[in-house]
């Protein structure tokens, strides 16, 4: 789910760099960037959420805690950019949402087994 997250995150970025004219903009929006400055910032955001989301498969304690970090990044950076894409910012909140419930809960079950 987080490297579907990244991959999300980077289209919505090249969307916002390529066409900004598809985006609404709205006025007077405490956070209001230009919408190709957004864009940078979910392009970069879902590339270091995809290289996080490999590493999660390593299955190391320092892969989930740089993932939850990085989803709770996300669900701030998607939160900022709701005026601007309401549906698909609010999909990838929840979506982000999901990957630090699934990340936190899992992975003590087998430490008590072993």
């Amino acid at each position: 789910m987080m490297i579907f997250g990244g991959t999300m995150a980077i289209l919505e970025g090249i969307a916002a760099i390529r066409k900004d004219d598809v985006l609404v903009v709205t006025t007077n929006y405490a956070y209001s960037f230009d919408t190709t400055s957004w864009g940078w910032v979910h392009l970069g955001l879902g590339i270091v959420v995809i290289l996080a989301g490999l590493a999660l498969f390593t299955g190391a304690l320092w892969a989930r805690a740089i993932a939850v970090l990085l989803a709770g990044l996300a669900m701030i950076a998607n939160f900022l950019w709701i005026p601007y894409y309401p549906f698909w910012a609010i999909v990838l909140i929840a979506i982000n949402a999901f990957v630090i419930w699934a990340v936190c809960t899992t992975g003590g079950r087998q430490a008590h087994l072993a």
